[in-house]
């Protein structure tokens, strides 16, 4: 403890900005090795293996996300009330239980190895907390938010990559290539988490432009709610929508591809490494908007216009007005550009418009609980309460059609909402400077 406190003190020195960009490739990084663990799999289709007439795959999905989903309610306390300076720890721990369970799930035969996946979803469910705790409340919070939110795009279509050529090109068995592309990634974990361990802790200019963010307790968890019940209502809505469509697309993206007649194992990177890049450019651009409720304005127009990009682009495709990789690429788009600012910068400038005692890690797992709740809920639905089999194409441009509607109305009352209660904390401030002394 003492050496790392020694190496901050040291890197507190340097120029601000090599300070961001080390922290926003560090966090891009260590959250891209997470989904090594956690993704991997899904690059496989386990043809022909069904257990209780249902796919083997949807099985280890189901059970994955499960783990993931009983994680987010965990870390809503966990999370929000972790000491700063035990999180390099916390993850480097946590991914080992994962890679461990990766390893059981190739020696143990089929359906019990299924259960493993239980063991490795929950401990990546707390990751990106862990992760995220770095970079909040700090002036440059968006650009390293969005840097490494954009893994979430980038880093699905590099491990399907990675791990359709371990199949393909090397000839490992899609029972040990979860495993195997989890090794593959070890180094870069210890390499990205220790860079971020030994960068300094934000400012005091941080700090005075957006708020101090400190553990909370039981009793900090509860005001915060009750202040912003209605917000967090409709943010969950669009959360949960969100969180389903883009659940879909990520664990069955093979599968819809295929359906559409196009297969290669470089389809999923090529089109998500744009769609990666676009997202992080208008992100990244909010970092020039001092104004904190002006950039939380912005946000919601991003979101609203993500859900219709998403619909729009659906509609056409079911018309035959564009191909199935355009329809891709652009309701991969829409959908990111809607489902990223809640990861990572949507509460951010919540938090610092409003100056509410709490920090990120808090409210997302809160929307990510309901998030993952919903997700297992509509792919139990779809494998166990529908008579009629539903491809997976069909079931994705459904959830996208839903976004585009509930979604984008669900965020028009939000804005209302944070605009009215900026409203009322303008009249306070005035208020409050025009009184006597």
């Amino acid at each position: 403890m003492k050496l790392k406190t020694f190496i901050q003190a040291k890197t507190s020195k340097w120029p601000v900005p090599v300070i961001v960009l080390l922290m926003a490739v560090s966090a891009f990084g260590a959250y891209t090795s997470m989904y090594a663990y956690r993704k991997a799999f899904s690059a496989a289709t386990f043809d022909g293996q069904r257990f209780y007439n249902v796919d083997y795959k949807v099985w280890l999905v189901i059970f994955q996300v499960i783990g993931y989903t009983c994680a987010k309610f965990y870390g809503i306390k966990f999370i929000s009330g972790l000491d700063p300076r035990k999180r390099g720890r916390a993850i480097l721990t946590l991914i080992a239980i994962s890679w461990i369970s990766l390893l059981f799930f190739a020696v143990i035969p089929a359906p019990w190895n299924i259960l493993l996946f239980l063991a490795n979803g929950f401990p990546l469910g707390m990751i990106w907390g862990l992760v995220f705790g770095y970079l909040e409340g700090r002036r440059a919070t968006e650009f390293m938010a969005a840097v490494m939110s954009v893994s979430l795009v980038f880093a699905s279509g590099l491990i399907k990559t990675v791990g359709r050529e371990a199949i393909s090109s090397f000839g490992v068995s899609e029972l040990w290539m979860p495993f195997m592309v989890g090794l593959v990634f070890v180094v870069p974990m210890l390499v990205f988490v220790g860079i971020l361990e030994c960068l300094p802790p934000p400012s005091m200019e941080d700090i005075r432009l957006r708020t101090e963010r400190k553990p909370m307790n039981a009793a900090d968890r509860k005001n915060f709610v009750q202040q912003f019940l209605p917000g967090i209502a409709f943010t969950l809505v669009i959360y949960v929508m969100l969180t389903i469509t883009r659940d879909i697309r990520d664990n069955f993206e093979v599968e819809i591809w295929n359906e559409l007649g196009i297969k290669g194992t470089g389809i999923y990177t090529r089109i998500d490494s744009v769609i990666a890049i676009i997202v992080l450019v208008v992100l990244s651009l909010l970092i020039f908007v001092k104004n904190n409720f002006r950039a939380f304005t912005l946000i919601h127009i991003l979101i609203i216009c993500g859900c219709l990009l998403a619909g729009a682009s659906t509609f056409m495709f079911s018309q035959g007005s564009i191909s199935g990789t355009v329809w891709m690429s652009l309701s991969g788009l829409g959908l990111y550009l809607a489902y990223i600012p809640y990861n990572a910068i949507f509460f951010e400038r919540m938090i610092a418009t409003f100056r509410g005692k709490g920090n990120v890690g808090f409210i997302m797992y809160i929307a990510d609980a309901a998030g993952y709740l919903g997700s297992i809920s509509i792919l139990m639905f779809k494998e166990f309460g529908i008579k009629s089999p539903i491809s997976w194409m069909h079931f994705f441009k459904q959830g996208l059609l839903g976004v585009s509607s509930i979604g984008a109305l669900a965020a028009i009352f939000s804005f209302l909402y944070f605009l009215q209660k900026r409203q009322q904390q303008k009249k306070v401030e005035n208020n409050f400077q025009i009184s006597p002394v």
